[in-house]
């Protein structure tokens, strides 16, 4: 067989010396037509480059222009603030036709924050020119509409961002926890609104190993129309899962409840066999307690075997102008989680519908009213400080609600967002700003228990 594939080698080599003048002849046609396409190829990129080139440049000058914009609206903004606060209200009120001009709600999140924020500061200029000062959402006929439209936004924010699920589940979490081994619970929710967290907190309810042979909320709210509507709801995902619900709407806030009997039913009532848990998510679309020393008080008198509280990282005390800027950074943070939240593919009328409704709204009462109300009464700056004071102890959110914020954050497909453990406290942050801090509080034993009003506020002025 080798000698078979070796006596055949000389005839492959000559066949092979045969081809060779034939492929030289072809050598000279082919590199002509190659160096032709060569050179068809260059002049093609040559034509096209100058069109690449202005494409560049136009995309530079635009990203250019846009922060030029931005920084143009940022010093026209912190400049009216500082004429709004000396009273010099004619300069403030040129400032906000240049603002109005280079602002626009559905811009660049700089544009869409100026926007909000030079509203917000026209209807103060308004106001100081009035004498008069009125907080969004008051009591009236359009309460229960403008309910409805804000738990609308909320639930395009709940698909936005990853906040109000952050506040559900680390809340929900702590209170599972809690409600170990209690067979009767009730929860009471100071700002109910379509009740979207509760049916996450049914589900681990009804997986437990013995079921609860009571389920109360009671929930609080501005419309009795729109607690109804929440109820109704909350009672039918809880037959679905088999569980007794009873649900007890309450129109006001909680600082205007006089005795917790409203809540717990009267001495010797079953009600007073369950275990009971307290949630509020804070904002300041408005006022949701009412009187904060009400509130305390009533807190106290509950006992329940915990409080869990979400807080926005943003005091909205203090002289104008800081409060001011303190806000300008908060809203500028959030605007631009929101602004990468829509393009990771939400729909751009939800954000604005959430910008407009819910943080559009938050603007307007802290930068023109000095807060979601103006009572005269002293308010309380950090829930969490104020309850410490009132007798109550931090209980820790590490362990399993940390382990679901971190589970909840990786869901997202953008990236930007923040979770830091401090003091058994969860921080969720864009970036280097922590936006909200949520905590949980248990009271201590029963002697150690006083009731306290806030604590007092220096420099207080709205």
């Amino acid at each position: 067989m080798i000698q078979g594939v070796l006596s055949r080698a000389p005839a492959t080599d000559a066949a092979a010396a045969a081809m060779k003048p034939k492929r030289a002849a072809s050598i000279p046609e082919d590199e002509e037509t190659a160096r032709g396409k060569r050179l068809q190829l260059h002049d093609s990129a040559a034509e096209q480059r100058p069109g690449l080139a202005a494409a560049a440049g136009e995309r530079v000058a635009a990203a250019s222009a846009a922060e030029t914009r931005g920084l143009r609206l940022l010093s026209l903004l912190l400049r009216c603030a500082e004429a709004v606060a000396a009273d010099q209200l004619p300069e403030a009120r040129d400032m906000l036709q240049e603002i109005a001009e280079l602002a626009s709600p559905f811009g660049s999140s700089p544009e869409r924050v100026a926007a909000y924020f030079g509203d917000a500061l026209c209807a103060r200029v308004l106001s100081s020119y009035l004498g008069a000062y009125s907080p969004l959402l008051a009591a009236s006929p359009l309460a229960a509409a403008q309910s409805r439209r804000v738990s609308s936004a909320f639930q395009a924010y709940n698909a936005l961002s990853p906040l109000v699920k952050f506040s559900h589940f680390t809340a929900n979490k702590a209170i599972l926890q809690a409600l170990d081994g209690e067979d009767r619970v009730h929860v009471v929710d100071l700002d109910i609104m379509q009740g979207l967290q509760w049916p996450g907190l049914f589900h681990m309810l009804a997986s437990r190993p013995c079921r609860p042979l009571s389920l109360r909320i009671t929930g609080l709210g501005a419309s009795l129309d729109v607690l109804h509507a929440t109820g109704r709801r909350l009672a039918d995902f809880a037959a679905s899962l088999g569980l007794p619900f009873e649900f007890h709407p309450i129109e006001g806030k909680i600082g205007h409840v006089a005795d917790a009997a409203a809540l717990l039913g009267p001495r010797g009532h079953p009600h007073h066999r369950e275990a009971t848990v307290v949630y509020w998510m804070h904002h300041c679309l408005y006022d949701v307690t009412g009187s904060d020393a009400g509130t305390v008080r009533l807190l106290k008198s509950l006992r329940p075997k915990l409080v869990t509280i979400v807080e926005q990282d943003l005091g909205h005390s203090g002289d104008f102008l800081g409060r001011f800027v303190e806000a300008l950074h908060y809203y500028s943070a959030l605007f631009d989680a929101l602004g990468d939240g829509a393009s990771a593919g939400a729909a751009e009328e939800e954000r604005h519908a959430v910008e407009r409704l819910l943080l559009g709204a938050e603007i307007r009462n802290i930068v023109a009213v000095g807060g979601p109300k103006r009572t005269g009464e002293v308010r309380v700056e950090r829930w969490g400080d104020e309850l410490r004071r009132a007798g109550f102890r931090p209980v820790s959110l590490t362990g399993a609600p940390a382990a679901q914020a971190r589970l909840l954050l990786g869901m997202y497909p953008w990236k930007g967002y923040t979770l830091v453990e401090e003091d058994g406290c969860l921080k969720l942050g864009w970036k280097d700003l922590s936006l909200l801090t949520a905590s949980s509080w248990e009271p201590t034993a029963e002697d150690d228990l006083i009731v306290v009003a806030p604590a007092q506020q220096e420099g207080q002025d709205s």
